[in-house]
């Protein structure tokens, strides 16, 4: 889980935290996701590969701003042979104040896409059924 203390350099004239920088907490969440669960981004780009994003999604609820902390939870959605999806839940403090989803397309360095490598997304599809089954544990408790 990405933690972050908003800057005053991320807010607009209104005093709020200005709407692309939701975008880069996510990326910030993606990437650290990554090196906690599945390998460190850097290695993916050392072999030549990188994560091109295709959609973003946000749904914000609530306005941050400066010196709030704001927390990225993130998880993987869904992988198939060249692509995967990350989905964000974004709190300050036990509050929800937005939710997103990413997609993300496997590309060479040549910016052509390549299908993911079978052991990797074989290690990626077992994060995201985990995730869900955890998901679905946590929703069926709090009914």
């Amino acid at each position: 889980m990405l933690v972050h203390r908003v800057p005053f350099f991320e807010t607009d004239a209104m005093g709020i935290v200005h709407h692309a920088n939701y975008v880069r907490w996510l990326e910030l969440a993606r990437v650290a996701w990554m090196d906690e669960h599945d390998r460190p981004y850097r290695e993916w780009v050392a072999d030549g590969f990188h994560f091109a994003t295709t959609r973003v999604e946000v749904d914000y609820r609530r306005a941050a701003v400066f010196d709030d902390r704001v927390s990225v939870a993130t998880w993987l959605d869904w992988v198939a042979g060249a692509s995967l999806a990350m989905a964000y839940e974004i709190d300050r403090g036990d509050e929800r104040i937005a939710t997103a989803r990413t997609e993300h397309a496997l590309v060479g360095s040549d910016g052509r896409p390549r299908r993911l490598p079978a052991e990797r997304r074989a290690g990626l599809a077992a994060l995201a059924a985990g995730t869900a089954r955890q998901r679905e544990a946590r929703r069926a408790k709090a009914k």
